[in-house]
């Protein structure tokens, strides 16, 4: 593992704003471009693999579903972006970058596509008009007609309840946000949300109190936490599952500045185990997502498309692990 010292070192900056970039500090005042670039030294730490620097052979397009500020907010998204961009050039592979709706400007040459993010039926139909070789990533449409590299919520949520219920606590609330399509629809229910509701269903414990949801960045996380603990006093859940891990260190910032112990008086585990998780006080639980295994499979899925004339769409489900820290 990297420390905060080859992080700064690599980055150009002391090791006191790394640590407070990774920790989401609000209160430092420091350029976008400054965190922009801790955040990709510290996925390029942790991302040793090599990389082929070979003649071109395919050219993909790659839509990405989030902007350079969206990505600061939940570097999820970068680690995926770092998965894809190395196996491409590991396969030689030239990646065309486009923003979401860009569909006017993309290559109609293209060999294949990669699309990350969410996708309504009008704009999936615009990238079957430039190529039939699709894969969404972290996405999977409703239909069955394109590959799709998708997290298993079903299972994370299995892991993350399992081990709260293991660790005897009986009151577990729920801190997370809504599905979206960038306002394009109205906001649905969350898959995270959606399993740990049949959970504690299931056994006669779902208590709605102990559900909060905003949107899913480190700001939300805060504010609900620091909403259950105005609205829950002594009843507040002795632990939280929360949808993902910049919600996660918001509530850990809540709990901190309200003197309430993590985690002898609430736990917390997130999701997607960024390579942040690690660095922030205490360090938090979370399940690991393999973001860049999830990059690089796509890769190798729409290659396969179009070396292999493959036609019968893959869904591709990676494993999940739990990864215990001070949380």
């Amino acid at each position: 593992m990297a420390t905060i010292k080859d992080i700064a070192d690599k980055a150009g900056v002391s090791a006191s704003t790394v640590s407070r970039v990774l920790n989401y500090d609000e209160t430092l005042s420091v350029a976008d471009e400054t965190k922009k670039k801790i955040f990709q030294v510290a996925e390029e730490l942790s991302y040793q693999k090599g990389r082929s620097r070979r003649s071109v052979a395919n050219r993909i397009a790659f839509i990405h579903w989030v902007n350079e500020q969206e990505e600061l907010d939940d570097i999820y998204y970068m680690a995926i972006r770092y998965g894809v961009e190395g196996r491409a050039e590991a396969k030689n592979t030239q990646l065309l970058k486009y923003v979401e709706n860009d569909y006017a400007s993309i290559d109609p040459n293209i060999d294949g596509i990669i699309a990350v993010g969410r996708f309504y039926e009008e704009q999936i139909e615009r990238l079957k008009q430039v190529t039939e070789n699709i894969v969404f990533l972290d996405f999977n449409p409703g239909d069955q007609s394109s590959d799709a590299v998708v997290v298993d919520f079903e299972h994370v949520t299995e892991l993350v309840m399992t081990h709260f219920d293991h660790q005897g606590h009986h009151h577990i609330g729920f801190i997370g946000g809504y599905e979206t399509f960038k306002a394009k629809f109205a906001p649905s229910q969350d898959a995270r949300e959606k399993y740990y509701r049949s959970y504690l269903a299931e056994r006669g414990r779902l208590d709605e109190r102990f559900i909060f949801l905003a949107d899913f960045s480190v700001h939300d996380g805060y504010t609900l936490m620091e909403k259950a603990i105005a609205e829950l006093g002594d009843e507040l859940p002795t632990a939280f599952y929360v949808a993902n891990d910049p919600l996660a260190i918001g509530c850990l910032r809540a709990l901190h500045e309200a003197g309430i112990s993590v985690p002898d008086r609430v736990s917390l585990v997130g999701v997607n185990d960024i390579n942040v998780s690690k660095y922030v006080y205490p360090s938090l639980s979370s399940v690991k997502i393999y973001t860049e295994l999830m990059g690089e499979t796509a890769v190798d899925l729409v290659l396969e498309r179009i070396h292999d004339n493959r036609t019968v769409p893959k869904k591709v489900y990676l494993a999940n692990t739990l990864i215990l820290r001070d949380t």
